[in-house]
């Protein structure tokens, strides 16, 4: 009897449940339709259609460069509309998922509805993330630079704590990262290091990414255990293939080849195959030793080069180059964009947005789209500049 009575309790909790879930699925569909229409996901599937058709037409192949920017802007097209498709085909899965359990009164129905409607959220939440995004390179690959400031090990060891943490982004999102350049530290982490983030819209979510980082927590390199407070620099910029309003002259640049010294196995290191890169303009020196040939490096290094000088013609208004070149903040107190604090609590804080959590071992991970978000969501509404 008494488990009747209790049975009879969970069911009426159930279908109290479901009945929530049934009006919080009636509510998502009105944001799904704002959501598509921000996207233009109509003139999206039109502009696709157009350039399949482009595609099929006879010589298309003649013109390389200008088949594989179609090829691009192609793929970009479709990995819109078929995220919206999806959003939308989950959504109505979730709704017949939802009257199902509640006619059989499953409870086992239940938990998969509300994993799934929190699988949901998170989904539409990162797609509105993309009608953010209006620069003109926000659809391009990324590159990022991580330079350690002063402090020697401590620092470094910071750099490296960073350069996985956007790797960790990288790979919750589904992009794929390559390695550029990679310095080990003195003793332990990473002097500096360079990787491309490949994926779309990789660098227009990253960019607010730019900056100092600070970081305070007890030292593990210390034996008296005292607090520590380090810096690391995060440059973020856009990979351009090829950029017609970037000139880059032969005579302008000049390069030196030296031996690997890091990873990459014993044929790296017994060859000069790595490369540096040295713009006599503006004195820009970018590197790169990850690859096995020569040929390879050079031409990280000329993507490298090709962003930083981006960079600096979009900042022309400066009266000195060697304002601009590079990465030109200070790596100190007073100029960090973030502070992460392990010790005597735990918390990230943006100090543009405001943005924070307590959650320090998630953010470590790779769990930066709230402070993605928020940098993105006060740019559009004008209450951050850029």
């Amino acid at each position: 009897m008494a488990n009747e009575i209790l049975q009879k309790r969970r069911s009426a909790m159930a279908l109290i449940e479901y009945d929530e879930y049934k009006q919080k699925l009636r509510d998502l569909g009105p944001e799904l339709t704002k959501l598509a229409a921000a996207l233009d996901v109509d003139s999206a599937r039109q502009e696709a259609q157009r350039l399949e058709d482009e595609t099929a037409q006879d010589g298309f192949w003649n013109d390389l460069e200008r088949s594989q920017k179609v090829q691009m802007r192609l793929k970009q097209l479709q990995n819109k509309v078929t995220r919206q498709e999806k959003l939308v085909s989950e959504w109505e899965d979730l709704n017949a998922l939802c009257e199902m359990g509640q006619e059989a009164e499953d409870e086992e129905l239940l938990a998969e509805l509300k994993e799934g409607f929190a699988r949901l959220e998170e989904k539409i939440e990162e797609t509105r993330m993309t009608t953010l995004l209006s620069g003109e390179y926000d659809s391009s690959n990324a590159i990022l630079q991580f330079h350690a400031g002063a402090g020697g090990t401590e620092a470094q060891d910071w750099a490296q704590m960073l350069y996985r943490m956007y790797t960790r982004w990288a790979e919750r999102h589904g992009f794929v990262y390559k390695i550029l350049d990679y310095e080990d530290g003195d003793e332990a982490g990473i002097k500096s290091a360079a990787i491309s983030i490949e994926g779309e819209n990789a660098y227009g979510l990253l960019k607010s990414e730019n900056g100092v980082h600070r970081l305070v927590r007890v030292s593990p390199f210390d034996a008296n255990a005292r607090r520590q407070t380090s810096f690391a620099a995060v440059e973020v910029m856009p990979e351009l293939e090829n950029d017609d309003t970037i000139e880059i002259r032969d005579e302008d640049i000049e390069m030196q080849v030296y031996r690997a010294s890091g990873a990459g196995g014993q044929h790296v290191n017994k060859t000069s195959s790595a490369v540096r890169l040295i713009h006599k303009p503006t004195g820009i020196v970018v590197a790169s030793q990850q690859e096995r040939s020569q040929f390879q490096n050079k031409d990280n290094c000329m993507k490298m080069l090709r962003a930083k000088l981006l960079e600096l013609k979009a900042q022309q208004h400066a009266e000195k180059i060697s304002d601009i070149k590079g990465v030109q903040m200070k790596i100190e107190w007073g100029s960090q964009i973030r502070s992460y604090v392990f010790m005597p609590y735990q918390m990230v804080k943006d100090t543009r947005t405001g943005y924070e959590t307590g959650n320090i071992d998630n953010v470590m991970d790779g769990d930066l789209d709230g402070f993605l978000n928020a940098y993105l969501t006060q740019l559009a509404t004008g209450e951050l500049k850029k």
